[in-house]
């Protein structure tokens, strides 16, 4: 009886592998587990409607989407179908893309000093940091810092990382919001820092792209360019890749920082994606690149708009959002000839990114928020 039950689960967690072997190899898999397919036909599902959108990127978990917009609000909305859940008003404006995880939706924002006042006579601490309740966007906890947080809020383990304007990248306690240790580096970070194999990588405004061990902060090494490194990283076999404000794409040595090689394109860099075993580039002189992991070029296309937003990748393809199209386009990994298009109906005026959650792919646009989703079919008529 023994062997025979032994037996029985073995076979039960071999087909639970292969259903999981399966289900990767199909497409990009989002927050909720569903299949992205950018390839295939996407129709506006929903819409929120608003006139205070920012260039920040909304923060998602399996369900839900919380968009920041102007005037230091923040709102929840139920990612299938847009309905409205929370709003929660901070005061002052949002600095940063907020983060959330399956407790609470983290948001920075900042306080203008009063007019005709100097930061030393007004008020010395202009930055918050809130932990905010996922089920009615109550406060958990608050911390207020001297300048605010740029770029993009990062999520590691029960860390929070961000870099702020007074060009110090934190470590916050995320149940609690106590600093756990802080690098001070001179510029201004505006950029979302990106943990890997227990470091941080965060680039600054000053051209530096550092690495810090994640546990202590303590600084491993720096590399500096000729521009203000602003996006995320991509890190794979060891090696760094990032884009600088001085045209270039670069990979250095993930332990040392050493540069291995870097490639010119027309304008600066602020889009590297790892997808596909290469990477996806998107630079500021409107083309789109694909090279592999040695510096190759693959491909080059060019795009209606420059491109400052991080594209979103499935297996299909990958989806750019140009400023000043009227759509979402979306490219061929292999060759990068478009294969979809998603109209917005409007100029795309947002450098926001766009999210995927669920089945839908979700864009910002000046006058709202979109949702694209594959159509529905209609039920199969019984026999």
């Amino acid at each position: 009886m023994r062997t025979i039950v032994s037996q029985k689960v073995i076979s039960a967690l071999l087909l639970v592998v292969v259903a999981g072997s399966l289900a990767s190899s199909e497409g990009r898999t989002s927050k909720a587990g569903a299949q992205i397919a950018l390839a295939q036909p996407l129709t506006i599902r929903w819409r929120y409607d608003s006139n205070l959108t920012l260039n920040l990127t909304p923060a998602c978990d399996e369900e839900r989407i919380y968009l920041p917009l102007a005037g230091g609000t923040i709102v929840s909305l139920r990612a299938k179908d847009g309905q409205l859940y929370w709003r929660a008003e901070m005061g002052g404006e949002l600095s940063a893309s907020p983060v959330a995880d399956e407790q609470a939706v983290y948001v920075a924002s900042e306080i203008e000093l009063e007019a005709g006042k100097s930061e030393a006579a007004g008020r010395r601490a202009t930055g918050t940091l809130r932990s905010l309740g996922r089920e009615g966007g109550v406060t958990h906890w608050m911390r207020t810092l001297a300048k605010p947080l740029r770029g993009r809020l990062t999520i590691s383990g029960q860390r929070l990382i961000a870099g702020g304007s007074d060009g110090r990248l934190y470590a916050f306690d995320k149940r609690t919001g106590e600093i756990l240790w802080v690098v001070t580096l001179g510029a201004s970070f505006n950029s979302q820092p990106v943990t890997v194999d227990e470091r941080v990588y965060a680039g600054n405004e000053d051209g530096n792209l550092i690495a810090v061990q994640e546990s202590t902060g303590k600084l491993l090494w720096r590399y500096r360019t000729r521009g203000p490194v602003r996006g995320p990283v991509a890190v794979a076999n060891g090696t760094v890749y990032f884009g600088s404000g001085d045209n270039y794409l670069y990979a250095v040595n993930s332990t040392s920082g050493r540069l291995l090689w870097r490639k010119r394109t027309g304008a600066g860099v602020e889009a590297v994606t790892l997808v596909d075993n290469a990477l996806v580039v998107a630079s500021l002189d409107n083309f789109a690149y694909r090279f592999s992991l040695n510096g190759g070029r693959d491909w080059k296309r060019q795009l209606p708009g420059r491109i400052s937003a991080q594209p979103l990748t499935a297996e299909d393809g990958v989806l750019f959002t140009p400023l000043s199209s009227a759509a979402g386009v979306v490219l061929g990994l292999r060759d990068g000839r478009q294969v979809n298009s998603l109209p917005t109906g409007e100029e795309i005026t947002t450098s926001a990114s766009p999210i995927a959650v669920g089945d839908a792919v979700l864009l910002t646009t000046e006058h709202g928020f979109l949702a694209f989703a594959q159509p529905k079919q209609p039920p199969k008529p019984e026999n």
